[in-house]
């Protein structure tokens, strides 16, 4: 008990002992210099963003009692480090370091420290035009005659300034690759705002703007690293920026033409421009739509069947192998004799491979530039269009193919009667009906299935469809200057869409339809060397090789 009171009594005096500390510090310490009675600078001070600062904390060597002339000013680096490294590293800095005392320092640009503004304040950025209207008065002019300016004049003070495109203190030259306003920051420049879904629905603008400008060539190829390709401001103008229905607006119908013709001379002479920014939706033109729903109905149902097909003629294999013969019936010699590619066909069929997979690489890169494996090919996108040149140059070489083989069936009568196997006959729905009810469950005896069945002529039909579609489609997105100025822009866009979807559908039936028979099919496990061979690998049972041979003999 009497430990407790001894502790107590030692806290009592410990703190009466700081208190007491405390009040002799406070009557001891110096009150607040206050300059108001004399300076009137003391009584604009109480106005300004420095309100809360008294006069000592920016005079550190003044005496009250003194007043000595020459005392050097204080410098605002001395609290704002920050901003006087980025003012020091951008334009402004540089040029008064360069010894131009003209150019603008804190002072001109903020006012006196005695009587700036907070530069949050609407009175602030509402004044920022006209601070940088001294130095730069024709650029001030045009954004005050732009949508931007006529907002910021109408009192929304959300609207863009200066400041905000170009920088506070760090302002650099459009030309540095860090700057906000350089080509290939544009897109995330101008998308702060119109990118933002609480200022688009607020100031009722178009919300898709920024996402149609990413999903269009444009887009694609500057978020590949292209510094040439057309942005935001390329098309809607700098500092000039009008409202598309303004008939001085570069966006106006009018006026797309002259604006798309600086990158496409003669852009829009037969026909208007049409819409620019595509989006899925009402607006979306009738043809688009068409193309869309087509593609995103066929590439489901027919992937799905593939799959469906080949899942279950791999599955019965498995089981037939695994649990049926405990060994691999072996080749039977006409069977593995049996000429499948003739040396000029392999030749084509190389060739054709390494094109195809060349178009799959680059073609996907343009769409999805992001990825790992497209990250090669764009290593130098920023100053040679390497992917593109790649793209253009497969794409020759498998038109060039196409050419070939359509002319070597012509002047050539051996080949001509070989390929005459791949003309559809009627007997070809009936075994890929049959043989599809069999891979998936319906009967136990495996249907006959011609030696250039419905498999084969599905393949082939399929390239040959497809190479036309990509080839016309690939052709007027290539010649997009020749093609803007005899057909309308829809044409371009339909073009680019069925080029997309037709690849992908290409590429996902390669995968599904034709690695299965020349890799995953148990028959022809590991690989299919008949494409190097020319000869057919027959790995099937004897007697279902037996029952196709009669089948082909009746």
């Amino acid at each position: 008990m009497k430990s407790m009171i001894n502790r107590a009594l030692c806290r009592i005096f410990f703190v009466s002992l700081g208190l007491l500390w405390g009040t002799l510090y406070a009557a001891e310490a110096p009150a607040p210099v206050d300059c108001s009675s004399c300076h009137e600078q003391g009584q604009k001070l109480a106005k300004s963003a420095h309100a809360g600062l008294t006069c000592d904390t920016c005079h550190e060597n003044y005496d009250p009692k003194r007043h000595p002339a020459g005392i050097t000013k204080p410098a605002c680096a001395t609290c704002h480090t920050e901003q006087a490294g980025d003012y020091a590293s951008g334009v402004h800095g540089q040029a008064r370091k360069r010894g131009n005392e003209s150019a603008p320092d804190c002072a001109l640009c903020h006012g006196s420290a005695h009587e700036l503004l907070p530069p949050k304040s609407q009175a602030f950025r509402t004044a920022t035009p006209d601070t940088c209207g001294m130095c730069h008065a024709e650029v001030v002019e045009q954004y005050r005659a732009s949508v931007h300016g006529q907002a910021l004049a109408r009192g929304v003070t959300q609207a863009p300034l200066c400041t905000d495109c170009h920088g506070e203190h760090k302002i650099i030259k459009p030309s540095n690759e860090a700057s906000p306003v350089n080509a290939s920051n544009i897109r995330q420049t101008c998308g702060s705002c119109h990118g933002d879904v609480r200022l688009t629905r607020k100031f009722g603008m178009p919300s898709d703007r920024l996402v149609s400008f990413d999903e269009s060539y444009h887009g694609l190829a500057a978020k590949a690293g292209s510094q040439t390709v057309a942005n935001c401001a390329s098309c809607h103008g700098v500092h000039n920026i009008l409202a598309s229905s303004d008939a001085k607006s570069t966006v106006n119908p009018k006026n797309l033409p002259k604006t798309c013709g600086k990158c496409h001379p003669g852009a829009g002479e037969r026909f208007a421009i049409g819409q620019v920014h595509l989006a899925e939706g009402r607006a979306e033109a009738a043809p688009l739509r068409w193309v869309r729903e087509f593609y995103l109905l066929v590439i489901p149902v027919t992937i799905g069947l593939m799959l469906l097909h080949n899942g279950g003629d791999w599955l019965r294999k498995l089981i037939r192998l695994r649990f049926r013969i405990s060994r691999r019936a072996p080749d039977s010699p006409a069977g593995h004799n049996e000429i499948r590619m003739l040396p000029f066909e392999r030749v084509q069929h190389a060739l054709l491979a390494i094109s195809f997979l060349t178009l799959v690489w680059t073609g996907f890169a343009l769409r999805y530039p992001d990825q790992w494996w497209a990250r090669p090919l764009l290593i130098m996108e920023s100053r040679h269009a390497i992917r593109s040149l790649i793209h253009r140059v497969a794409a020759v070489v498998f038109m060039s193919l196409s050419v070939t083989h359509l002319v070597s069936l012509i002047v050539n009568r051996k080949l001509r009667e070989h390929w005459k196997e791949m003309l559809p006959n009627r007997n070809d729905p009936r075994e890929a009906l049959s043989n599809f009810a069999y891979n998936i469950g319906l009967g136990d005896t495996p249907p006959v299935r011609s030696a250039h069945g419905y498999i084969e002529k599905a393949e082939y039909w399929a390239v040959v469809w497809g190479g036309i579609v990509m080839g016309a489609s690939g052709l007027l997105l290539w010649a997009n200057n020749l093609a803007l100025k005899l057909f309308p822009k829809l044409w371009l866009d339909v073009a680019t869409s069925l080029h997309f979807y037709e690849a992908i559908l290409a590429t996902m039936a390669i995968v599904v339809w034709h690695f299965y028979s020349i890799i995953f099919d148990p028959d022809v496990y590991p690989l299919n060397t008949a494409f190097l061979t020319g000869r057919k690998v027959n790995n099937r049972p004897p007697e279902r090789r037996s029952r196709e041979a009669r089948a082909q003999g009746d």
